[in-house]
């Protein structure tokens, strides 16, 4: 990867409104919250200050607390889409790495808003939690479309060891086989990766380049973590 770049189609016009809509409710709500706390900020001031309506703001997120936790409800799908789209020559790593990149294209423009938002969640403990739980249902995801790219090779004992110990598989029901151990780990340090990566990027000031920092921590990623070998 040159740089973080988006390679692929451009949005249409109404996805792009969309997108910019989302953007200004969840860049209102930080904003408000880093200066009055989030418990005091309602749906009504983030609506005003986005200059749309309250029901508005329900088109985009689906309670109060979301518009500080899911700045984008649907980046998460963009990104698995993107991998499943992958070239089969890319590895996994390269095929997370590029879907990353795509998604993070224009994170060097709101630095202030990400650095705000980690503020946010830190003074709330409520609103940590439920980012938390964001993040592992959206780990969870990644990991069966890193599993469902590899085929029989995601299908390991360790897949089946859990699914025994746990009695459950993923989260799309109580049957599904649950990912096994290197599609669950590539998506857990992939989205490690990228806080480490943004959070770095944010330490060291507006003049930093956020693409070279990606890079660096990608390239940690793929040459410590090898794809495993076909199965048989």
């Amino acid at each position: 990867m040159q740089g973080v770049t988006n390679e692929g189609a451009a949005p249409g016009l109404r996805e792009r409104k969309k997108r910019a809509t989302r953007a200004a409710l969840a860049e209102a709500a930080v904003r408000l919250a880093a200066e009055h706390g989030a418990e005091n900020v309602t749906v009504e001031a983030i609506s005003e200050a986005a200059g749309v309506s309250p029901r508005t703001f329900f088109n985009y997120f689906d309670s109060h607390d979301d518009a500080f936790v899911m700045m984008d409800r649907d980046a998460g799908e963009r990104v698995r889409q993107a991998v499943r789209e992958a070239p089969a020559a890319l590895s996994p790593v390269e095929a997370v790495r590029e879907a990353l990149a795509t998604e993070l294209v224009d994170v060097a423009e709101r630095q202030e808003i990400w650095r705000l938002r980690a503020t946010v969640l830190q003074r709330s403990p409520r609103l940590l939690v439920r980012g938390l739980g964001a993040h592992m249902a959206e780990e969870l995801e990644m990991a069966e479309t890193i599993a469902v790219r590899l085929g029989s090779r995601a299908q390991d004992e360790t897949s089946a060891a859990a699914q025994g110990a746990c009695g459950k598989g993923s989260g799309n029901g109580p049957d599904s086989p649950a990912p096994g151990l290197y599609p669950r780990l590539l998506a857990a340090v992939a989205g490690t990766a990228v806080r480490v990566a943004v959070e770095h990027w944010c330490a060291q000031g507006p003049d930093a380049d956020f693409s070279e920092v990606f890079r660096r921590v990608f390239t940690l990623l793929a040459d410590g973590l090898a794809e495993p070998p076909p199965a048989g």
